[in-house]
């Protein structure tokens, strides 16, 4: 892996261009987000990115674990927003808090998802 250093402001932005395109009831994962952006990009430096993004411009309710869960759980005020926020788009999570990513997962047009990768842990 090359060690070169990242444009700080360049990788929050190639983030954020990919969140806002999640439409309405869909939601991507962090390591999809990742995985999209390639080397350099892990699941938990694009939560990262997240966590600082302008919530106003940035739908980051939208981005969840590969589980199919939020993250942001009891860190929000109130408690659950992110679950709230998608479950009034028509997002729906089962009992555990996990949303089904078969059927509200999103992939953009000119993604191609590896054959070998698993959509889900609780498939």
């Amino acid at each position: 892996m090359d060690n070169k250093p990242i444009d700080e402001q360049k990788y929050q932005q190639r983030v954020y261009e990919i969140v806002r395109e999640i439409p309405a009831g869909k939601v991507m994962t962090y390591g999809q987000i990742a995985e999209m952006l390639g080397e350099g990009y892990t699941a938990r430096t694009v939560g990262y990115v997240m966590h600082a993004a302008d919530t106003e411009n940035v739908p980051w309710q939208r981005v969840i674990n590969s589980q199919g869960a939020c993250s942001t759980g009891k860190m929000t005020l109130p408690v659950n927003l992110q679950q709230k926020m998608l479950e009034e788009e028509g997002v729906k999570f089962d009992q555990k808090g996990r949303c089904d990513l078969n059927v509200y997962r999103w992939f953009p047009e000119d993604f191609k998802q590896k054959d070998n990768e698993q959509p889900s842990l609780f498939e």
